[in-house]
Formats: structure tokens, sequence, C-alpha cells
């Protein structure tokens, strides 16, 4: 297990090559990689009610993050103060989906999903596609050079994303370098970055300007683009 914090700025914000190798009886052979999965299986999805599947176990004063009764929950209480989760599973492509909502505090929050997550030397990296209750989303980039968005200067605002304590659907494809974000069906965003190839997918909430931010998850999924 392992568990991450990041401070962000407030506006929020293998390949493996093929060789020859001699086989016991002499004979060499290049290395076969796996055949990807079919476009559209299921690579791993979660509805919450198992505490082992694989996210966090965290409290501080500062903020917690953990299984309950079915979701899986960030309390923030100070700000600005950006908290994420990760499973210790590796991927290339994918398609992430969850359901989100506000449970209580400010509507200046984020929620949202976290893909090619890795961290090198105790320096975490990763893309990042989220909302806030108020309306706003953004694409981004974090690493240890700091966090910037994809595509936009600030947060911008979308009529597709349901404010308040609402029930939100998200939908974060990482192909290539083509990054996708979906919010109940609309595609919202779109940026292209080379940075990452592969890592780590998640989830993300953040107090941006106050604390008291409490923010759900449910039905997260993970597909093969």
């Amino acid at each position: 297990m392992k568990i991450q914090k990041l401070i962000l700025p407030a506006i929020i914000l293998l390949l493996s090559i093929a060789c020859a190798l001699p086989s016991l009886d002499g004979i060499s052979g290049p290395t076969v990689e796996p055949p990807l999965p079919a476009s559209g299986t299921v690579l791993f999805e979660d509805d919450f009610s198992n505490a082992s599947s694989g996210f966090d176990h965290f409290s501080s004063v500062e903020a917690a993050m953990d299984y309950d009764n079915g979701v899986y929950r960030f309390v923030l209480n100070g700000a600005p103060l950006h908290y994420f989760s990760t499973l210790e599973r590796r991927f290339t492509d994918t398609r992430v989906e969850v359901d989100t909502a506000k449970l209580d505090g400010p509507d200046s929050n984020l929620a949202g999903i976290v893909c090619r997550y890795n961290n090198v030397g105790g320096l975490p990296s990763f893309y990042f596609m989220a909302i806030s209750s108020d309306g706003f989303y953004a694409i981004g980039l974090s690493n240890d050079q700091g966090t910037v968005l994809l595509g936009q200067d600030q947060m911008a605002n979308s009529a597709n994303i349901n404010t308040g304590v609402s029930i939100n659907h998200l939908r974060a494809d990482c192909v290539g370098s083509t990054l996708t974000f979906y919010v109940n069906g609309f595609p919202i965003a779109q940026a292209f970055d080379s940075t990452l190839a592969s890592g780590e997918i998640g989830l993300l909430a953040g107090a941006v300007d106050e604390g008291g931010v409490d923010i759900i998850f449910d039905r997260f999924i993970v597909i093969q683009p």
C-alpha cells in the first residue's frame, strides 16, 4: 500500500524490446508479447463493497480516504489539499469510469480520475481529469516539475456537469498520447501529451479554497479501449 499526498496550485489544479535468447536446447527465438485484450474487455471493476480491493486506508488530522459503506470516500479538512489513491496495477491504454458526488463542504473542490501514475524516487507523476461541484473541469499533468493544465489555461465551465450534491458520471480515456474526458456521457475536453506512457490508475479529490470537502466515489470500472 502507498499513501500519497500532493499539494497543487489552487487553480486546478514497456515497451518490451523483443530479443533473441538461447533456449535450453540451444535454439534461439524471439520473446512474444501477450495479445492485448479485446476492446471493451473489463480489466478491473470495484463497487467498494470489499475493503481489501486495493485502494488506500488512510486517516490524519488534515485528511482521510477510505472505504465507507459501499463507496470510497475522501474527507479533506484543510486547503489547499489534494489527495489521491491508486491501485498497484499498471496499465497502458485505459478507459476509466466512475460515479462521484459531493456529500458536504464547498462547491469549490475537485473530484476526478488519475491515470498513468508513476512514483520514481518518491516523486509522483500522473495525468488527472477532474471536475468541481460548481461546474468546472480540467485535464492536467502533475510531476516533479509541478502541475500544469493541458489544453486549457485554467479550469473551464461546462453545462454538462451537475452541480452541488448531484451525482456525476466521469469517464477518462488515456489512449496513446490522447487524453479525452467525458462527463455524464458528453465529451467535454481533449488534450494531447506523450510524457507518460503507462502507470497505475486511481481517484483524486481536492480542497481548493477551504476545507470541509467530503467526496464519494462508486462504480469504478477500467475497460480496454
